[in-house]
């Protein structure tokens, strides 16, 4: 058919026009151009609103069939790439562009001659408008399936960035209790070891030299004090760092019974400013036979400081319950496997009722209050856990408490 003029205008329903990204006029482009819902007095307004094809073949003796008057400066009023004007039409076909009785644009030829098309053309035109519907309402559908990926994945990073800097706010308290601990020793010690240089001078003075030999001995085991306690406040402060850092992924040979350990006691000291009327039992039983393993000490860290505070948390909520003679326990231990270390987890609460059980993993889920639980750290734990080839399984009895065992590969 003779297409000398050819465009495909986009329903825009925020700003509520039609967008012609893509008009052509003899092999020439126009410049991207808009036409106003608004303004009635027009043919492609008059194709939308309506949802019907605008078909003329003499536009001065047709156009009042479907507009009660006819401005030819709309249809000249686009501009070429090359900045020359369009000419009149004369012969015209606008097509709505529709999905499921909804329209999302149009599409239409334009001939210089009078007479151009018949319903032959038309019907083709159908045909081309169809497809046409189609792949819009695809790339469109896909575009925003596109967009609605980005932002769960933009939002899952917020959301694992917010758990971890949450329970990161858990354990500020426990790091401070414990810096203060050898900060303490340090102090005490450095005192100490000022007043006994003082004491060797005066019997360096008074020529006693066995004492102040004895004096400087003393003076040097404080020193290895004040050395062993500064490197205990310097591990707290890096394992507190190595938790806030964002993980570069990179495994490293780590201690799983310092880790272990570590995290127990931050744990517990930092429920226990959160809240000075918690108080519970914890215990560790580490195996000592048990090497370095690779893995990514700050995510394997985060798993073991979550399954630690809901255990915490499930012996504190059954204290509270009953009130009574419940004395809430919370362990941690480790054993050497054949190929493998396990590490355990366990508690004396009221165990996972069997009804959820199977959801625990789950994103979002959560049995805790509305404000106290996202629901996302036991499934950062599963995928952590998975993504160092290990596995992660829990054993339970209703009213008798949990254990959390992981299993991890030692190579």
């Amino acid at each position: 058919m003779d297409a000398t003029v050819f465009g495909i205008g986009i329903y825009n329903e925020e700003k509520n026009c039609i967008e012609y990204r893509m008009s052509m006029e003899k092999g020439k482009r126009y410049q991207p151009y808009e036409r106003t819902m608004t303004d009635k007095n027009q043919f492609p307004v008059w194709c939308l609103e309506n949802k019907k094809e605008v078909f003329i073949n003499d536009i001065h003796r047709e156009y009042s069939r479907y507009l009660p008057n006819i401005d030819m400066t709309i249809l000249s009023s686009a501009e070429m790439e090359d900045g020359t004007l369009p000419q009149n039409p004369h012969s015209l076909i606008y097509l709505p562009l529709l999905v499921k009785d909804t329209v999302i644009g149009l599409i239409s030829v334009q001939s210089y001659g009078k007479n151009a098309y018949t319903q032959y053309h038309l019907d083709i035109l159908k045909t081309l408008a169809s497809y046409t519907s189609a792949a819009l309402y695809n790339a469109r559908s896909y575009e925003t399936l596109q967009n609605t990926l980005n932002e769960l994945k933009l939002t899952q990073e917020q959301l694992i960035q917010s758990e971890k800097m949450a329970s990161l706010g858990e354990l500020t308290a426990g790091i401070a209790h414990e810096i203060q601990n050898p900060l303490n020793f340090v102090n005490n010690f450095s005192e100490v070891s000022g007043e006994l240089l003082d004491e060797m001078k005066n019997e360096l003075a008074t020529g006693n030299g066995q004492q102040a030999v004895e004096i400087a001995d003393d003076v040097k085991r404080n020193l290895g004090k004040i050395l062993h306690h500064g490197k205990r406040a310097d591990a707290i402060v890096k394992g507190m760092l190595q938790h806030s850092r964002t993980s570069t992924g990179q495994k490293e040979p780590t201690d799983i019974n310092i880790l272990a350990d570590e995290y127990l006691r931050l744990a517990y000291h930092g429920l226990r400013a959160k809240d000075k009327s918690f108080n519970a039992k914890f215990e560790t039983d580490l195996d000592k036979t048990i090497e370095k393993i690779n893995v990514v000490p700050q995510e394997m860290g985060r798993v073991i400081l979550n399954l630690i505070n809901n255990a915490f948390y499930t012996v504190s909520e059954k204290k509270r319950q009953l009130n009574g003679t419940y004395e809430p326990t919370v362990s941690i231990s480790t054993k050497k496997l054949e190929d493998k270390i396990e590490l355990r987890v366990i508690d004396n609460g009221d165990g996972i009722p069997q009804k959820v059980l199977d959801k625990i993993f789950q994103p979002f889920f959560t049995t805790k209050p509305t404000g106290q639980g996202t629901g996302l750290g036991l499934s950062l734990s599963y995928d952590i856990i998975k993504a160092h080839r290990g596995e992660i399984k829990v054993e339970t009895m209703e009213g008798n408490g949990s254990e959390f065992i992981i299993q991890l590969p030692v190579v």
